[in-house]
């Protein structure tokens, strides 16, 4: 079943423009499946390179000249080249293509952005455009007429996540397989091939560690003696896992606000189902004690996803005082702030009387109720 991604219309608005499109993601977002459907749309027949085949890996890593790139591609109107980091110097070798080829439109993948932006980013400077692509998005999946579903659908979300193969398998045991499948076997290996990680498990007592702090202030000096390895180790694994898109960071917002913290950072999952995978957690919503932090990292991810997904670099921050005044979520859009509360129950809170002191700062509370119309800008029913 193929689920329409917000990403489809925008990158297909942005094709053949002289420039090269790439669109990064983890494995098994669905990038693949997105890119092979706008390609079928806009050409009857298609290049196809799929650099995970040895074969498609050494013709493109051994063309050093446009004709040899010529060879491979032919005369299509229009190629993909599916996980595009595996080959060395493949930021050159697009700008080849598209520099003597500029009636051809290429669309690259990549699993990391590990190698890909360093290698494209000087290559292809002001030739590409960029996208990202993450896990299904909430507005991908529901329309105002079914906040009913949406409703039924949510604690099954909260414990295994939006992975589309995920998502779309009938029973919770299937799910459980499927998630922990994914995470063992695409993402752990995907991080363990680059900067020489060799040693597995520390990674995984770190996403451990990660995945127990979600909604907490994380300290890297906390996170080293946890995990048994020094400050400057936890943080350029950290960095790892953000380029690997399994988790991303907050920073706290201060404003100069004096009383305001400014260095300890917030840390969240892309993907709930892969967050419980690491802690091995596939218990029910009813007889979980980390429902708020569930709720929590999904309203985040769900923001998170749908601004970098479609290019807009909304800021996003944390917000806490010393004297414990917070705010759970702070988008900054032109110096104008919107502060929210993330509830998974009880009463709402009044803002912060500290945060409404900013000059135009609001406040608005996302709970079980409204959450449909926050996060996807439709009205629940």
């Amino acid at each position: 079943m193929y689920i329409k991604r917000k990403l489809e219309d925008v990158i297909k608005a942005n094709l053949f423009q002289g420039k090269v499109v790439v669109v990064y993601g983890a494995r098994q977002v669905g990038k693949t499946t997105l890119v092979r459907k706008i390609a079928g749309e806009i050409a009857e027949a298609y290049g196809y390179l799929n650099c995970d085949e040895l074969d498609v890996l050494s013709r493109l890593q051994n063309a050093e000249t446009s004709e040899a790139l010529r060879q491979i591609i032919g005369s299509q109107k229009l190629v993909i080249i599916d996980e595009a980091q595996r080959v060395k110097n493949i930021g050159l070798k697009l700008k080849l293509m598209i520099d003597n080829f500029p009636g051809t439109q290429i669309i690259a993948t990549g699993s990391s952005s590990f190698d890909l932006a360093n290698e494209i980013n000087e290559p292809l400077t002001g030739r590409s455009f960029e996208f990202w692509l993450f896990p299904l998005r909430l507005d991908e999946l529901f329309n105002s007429d079914e906040s009913l579903e949406a409703q039924r659908k949510l604690d099954t979300i909260l414990v295994y996540g939006l992975y589309p193969d995920v998502y779309t398998l009938e029973s919770d045991e299937q799910k459980a397989q499927r998630i922990k499948y994914l995470a063992s076997n695409y993402l752990y290996k995907d991080i363990l091939k680059f900067n020489n990680i060799k040693n597995s498990e520390t990674v995984l007592k770190l996403l451990q560690a990660l995945a127990l702090q979600v909604g907490s202030e994380v300290s890297y000096n906390e996170l080293a003696s946890m995990v048994g390895v020094s400050k400057k180790t936890v943080a350029d694994y950290v960095e790892l896992l953000e380029k690997a898109f399994i988790i991303f960071r907050l920073s706290p917002y201060s404003g100069n606000l004096r009383k305001a913290i400014g260095k300890l950072r917030k840390i969240y999952f892309l993907d709930l189902g892969i967050r419980n995978a690491v802690i091995n957690n596939f218990n029910p919503l009813q007889i979980r004690d980390d429902v708020g932090r569930l709720w929590e990292n999904f309203v985040i991810s769900e923001k998170y996803k749908q601004q970098l997904g479609l290019g807009f670099r909304t800021n996003y921050y944390f917000w806490r005082t010393y004297d414990k005044q917070e705010v759970d979520l702070v988008e900054d859009k032109g110096g104008k702030l919107q502060g929210w509360e993330i509830k998974w129950s009880g009463k709402d809170k009044r803002a912060p009387r500290a945060w409404m002191s900013y000059k135009d700062a609001s406040w608005k509370t996302i709970n079980r109720d409204n959450y449909l119309e926050e996060l996807t800008g439709k009205r629940g029913e």
